[in-house]
């Protein structure tokens, strides 16, 4: 086990049932996440990976089961408090304002920290001015921090899609995460923005003490970066472990990597 695994856990999901009419889609899944993992969630297409992340993130509600967030009780928040909480989330789409800056777009993930009204920022009060200014330091700071800083007034829409999903991520920062949950974050990408996206990934956990779960189908990167693999088949989870083991895995191959168990 690694340090992190042997740490409390910070986000926890118990018995998790998600169904849709007739159709089940997670079917008694429990996971936990330590306070400075770095968690890969894979399986094949259909396996309920993202349903597994908006279940934790408030989207989805399950039909049984409960989900904990650092010992709060999350399952019943509408999504605006899940976030609030500062878990998390992005999407496999990335969702941006193309015709705003760069810059604009991170300040858009400030919104929910900002006091001023409709009111003070339309008449410039002396507190909206300077928080303002708090706010863009702070958007600059996440620009350098993932070397966007000189794409800042470009529009998001003039991008490739690699710096967009990188915006993207900046967008997460700028909520103050407490745990991220990234959603195939690196999908679409060539070989050199996915190394880069890795690096930013580690820095994230490492730097900014920041857990992440990473829903991921490239399995190099998985194998590379993660500290503990959970595997999902069907709705159920059939591994949680480290790479290694799961690489070893007669379920595992037989589902997901290819191979005969």
């Amino acid at each position: 086990m690694t340090e992190a695994t042997r740490q409390p856990a910070m986000l926890e999901a118990r018995g998790i049932t998600l169904k849709f009419g007739g159709v089940t889609a997670l079917a008694d899944i429990s996971v936990n996440i330590g306070q400075q993992e770095l968690v890969a969630l894979i399986g094949p297409n259909g396996a309920g990976k993202s349903s597994l992340l908006n279940v934790l993130s408030g989207f989805y509600r399950p039909s049984q089961g409960s989900v904990r967030f650092d010992g709060l009780d999350i399952g019943h928040l509408p999504v605006h408090r899940v976030a609030q909480t500062g878990l998390v989330r992005t999407f496999q789409g990335t969702h941006l304002l193309p015709n705003m800056s760069v810059l604009d777009n991170i300040l858009v993930g400030r919104y929910m920290h900002m006091k001023s009204t409709l009111t003070t920022a339309f008449f410039y009060y002396p507190f909206a001015h300077r928080e303002e200014i708090a706010q863009r330091a702070i958007a600059e700071e996440i620009l350098g921090f993932l070397e966007l800083e000189h794409l800042r007034h470009q529009k998001v829409g003039t991008l490739g899609y690699g710096m967009r999903k990188r915006v993207d991520l900046g967008r997460a920062l700028a909520m103050e995460p407490r745990m991220l949950l990234l959603d195939e974050p690196m999908a679409g990408m060539n070989g050199e923005e996915k190394e880069d996206l890795a690096r930013f990934i580690l820095d994230i956990r490492e730097s900014r003490q920041i857990p992440v779960v990473l829903v991921e189908h490239d399995m190099g990167v998985v194998m590379d970066i993660a500290d503990r693999v959970v595997v999902l088949n069907f709705g159920r989870k059939i591994a949680d472990a480290s790479p290694v083991a799961v690489q070893q895995d007669e379920h595992v191959i037989s589902a997901y990597l290819g191979g005969k168990a």
